[in-house]
């Protein structure tokens, strides 16, 4: 065999294994990448409120949420850390009730529930306090409380940032939207809803 087609055969075996390198490479990665972290971006979203003199608005932006499996690899749980600032515009009376938080759901499209549940949602849920383990079997939907507290005539706001719901005994998939609740006693009653774009938990 001569010099030249010998220094032929060693360049293709160089190429052939720097090859099979590259595709165990995009293996790992492909592998690594199923189970990163994914981030979520969320828009905003505002809703007016009125009510004889009363009116308000409740706004929400810079939402996104952080999807993570969790540490307990079981398949039926998952991480997400969400963040968002919400705020509320009380005009014509002294004072209200912002409450913000999830609605999380188990193998149940969350979409549409803003239209059975805006009038009666309860201002009352399980609240985060910054870490929250959430079972959730399928079927089922749950609410998680961020935040609440009491608004005076003007803007208020609730700001929070990677507030962690933890969900459990979910072994299908999982989804949850933001929420949030404005409500003004009085003579003029006022209640609104402010929900956020559905999001997949995994």
């Amino acid at each position: 065999m001569s010099k030249i087609r010998k220094s032929g055969v060693r360049r293709a075996a160089r190429v052939a294994s720097v090859g099979a390198a590259g595709a165990v490479a995009l293996g790992l990665m492909s592998t690594g990448a199923a189970n990163a972290d994914t981030f979520v971006p969320l828009p905003g979203g505002e809703k007016v409120v009125n009510a004889g003199d009363v009116s308000v608005k409740v706004a929400r932006n810079a939402e996104s949420a952080l999807v993570s499996p969790s540490l307990a690899a079981n398949g039926a749980g998952r991480v997400a850390w969400v963040t968002g600032d919400v705020f509320a515009d009380l005009q014509g009376a002294e004072e209200g009730t912002l409450t913000t938080g999830y609605i999380v759901g188990c193998q149940v499209d969350i979409t549409g529930l803003e239209g059975g549940l805006g009038g009666s949602l309860s201002t009352k849920g399980i609240d985060l306090s910054g870490s929250l383990s959430l079972p959730v079997a399928p079927g089922e939907v749950k609410f998680a409380k961020v935040g609440s507290k009491k608004i005076k005539s003007g803007v208020s706001a609730i700001q929070y940032k990677d507030a962690e719901i933890e969900v459990q005994g979910c072994g299908g998939y999982a989804q949850a939207r933001a929420y949030s609740v404005v409500e003004v006693p009085g003579n003029h009653y006022v209640k609104g809803t402010l929900y956020g774009q559905p999001f997949s938990i995994g």
